[in-house]
């Protein structure tokens, strides 16, 4: 269970786009390039969710493979010290969303959606959301971000319709 939330957690951000472009239809970024949003994201904060339960020092990485995106997510379990948990999944950019929308999976043959609704211009961040709101991340390229772009970060999602009051900041006290 554990693995399926790391795996939907990170993945999220590839699905990011241009940094302050509204998001098309009111949903998602106009447009990501998979080969810029490849490599290593960190998570900065998150919606509660049963998948990422005791989770520190949360990231994904993305990389481009034939035909599909690789996710690879990982987080602590317990304590920043904790067992390592890692959750492998595959990506696939949903026709006509300019690689926004993707479907995500870990477990054949169950697919989730995974939204990209915010994202820098220079990709240093990126905010990955879900239709139904219920889902919510927020990730860079570095385990912290200054308290002025998280402050900043938090308002484009109010704005677009998120509780926010629940959004846990990740721990990134892992030493890497």
């Amino acid at each position: 269970m554990v693995k399926t939330f790391l795996a939907f957690l990170l993945l999220l951000p590839l699905m990011v786009s241009c940094a302050d472009r509204a998001p098309v239809d009111g949903h998602t970024v106009s447009k990501v390039d998979l080969q810029r949003y490849s490599g290593k994201w960190y998570e900065i904060a998150s919606l509660p969710n049963s998948f990422q339960k005791d989770c520190f020092c949360t990231s994904a990485e993305y990389s481009l493979e034939d035909g599909y995106v690789k996710v690879v997510n990982r987080c602590r379990r317990g304590y920043v010290h904790g067992q390592e948990d890692e959750a492998v999944g595959k990506a696939w950019p949903v026709k006509g969303s300019n690689n926004s929308r993707l479907e995500v999976s870990f477990f054949w043959p169950f697919k989730g959606d995974y939204w990209v609704i915010g994202l820098d211009e220079d990709y240093q961040w990126a905010i990955v959301g879900h239709p139904d709101k219920k889902y919510l991340w927020i990730l860079a390229r570095k385990p912290h971000i200054s308290p002025a772009l998280y402050k900043e970060l938090i308002e484009k999602v109010k704005d677009m319709g998120y509780q926010t009051e629940n959004l846990n900041k990740t721990v990134q006290a892992c030493g890497e």
